[in-house]
């Protein structure tokens, strides 16, 4: 299975809005998603954090580039700072273990 774990931060009051009105369509997108296998997220330390399971990167890639997904990724640079991870694993890791994870070897955008 594919894991995706991304920890995301709004730039401030108005991209807090902005943030949200993309970031709920785009968790729904998520849930019903083919090959998605779970869908989870969680405030941690002043960002919003996801961790979610796939079938397969390959039907993760096609999740992350359409629908809502794909509108709140081409605002993404206005509104927010983050970092993302992804990686294969037999089981979900736990909320600190993502964090770390994503600390140690997430990309930051």
């Amino acid at each position: 299975m594919y894991i995706s774990l991304t920890q995301l931060k709004p730039k401030g009051i108005v991209s807090y809005f902005r943030f949200w009105v993309l970031a709920i369509p785009s968790f729904r997108q998520a849930q019903i998603a083919k090959g998605s296998l779970s869908v989870t997220a969680k405030r941690m330390n002043g960002s919003q954090c996801t961790i979610t399971s796939w079938e397969s990167r390959e039907v993760m890639l096609e999740f992350m580039r359409s629908g809502a997904h794909l509108k709140a990724m081409k605002a993404f640079h206005k509104i927010a700072t983050g970092r993302t991870y992804g990686f294969e694993a037999e089981q979900l890791p736990t909320w600190p273990e993502a964090m770390a994870l994503l600390k140690e070897k997430g990309k930051d955008y």
